[in-house]
């Protein structure tokens, strides 16, 4: 049985017990009889493993503050304005002129929806 249908078979078996895996659980021994777990198995530096989950879960409490604490307009000038929604940011000019509003009007929802955002991300209440 090669390492890889191993790896599978400890990985299913432990999920029969456990909801979660870490990435550091051990999962088998290699032909030395050292033990191995799955990060070893990915090949990823662990760090980067790490800092590619702190980043989505970041992003997930955004958008939940986002949903939260911003009026409708607040999260619209912002998804906007950093490329949220499609990916493709806009300036205040293009936002103003889609919204029916001057440019220094998205510039102060702007600013004002960033300071309510750091305050809920920071726990400032």
């Amino acid at each position: 049985m090669s390492i890889a249908n191993e790896i599978l078979m400890t990985i299913r078996s432990n999920k029969k017990i456990k909801t979660e895996v870490s990435l550091q659980d051990p999962i088998g021994v290699d032909k030395e009889g050292n033990e191995i777990s799955l990060i070893d198995i990915l090949g990823t530096d662990p760090d980067e493993v790490v800092d590619e989950v702190e980043l989505k879960m970041q992003i997930k409490k955004l958008y939940s503050k986002m949903a939260s604490v911003l009026k409708s307009r607040e999260r619209v000038v912002i998804e906007l304005r950093y490329g949220i929604c499609n990916g493709g940011s806009k300036t205040q000019r293009e936002i103003a002129k889609m919204l029916g509003i001057s440019r220094s009007y998205v510039s102060r929802i702007e600013k004002r929806a960033i300071k309510k955002l750091n305050k809920a991300l920071n726990g400032n209440n």
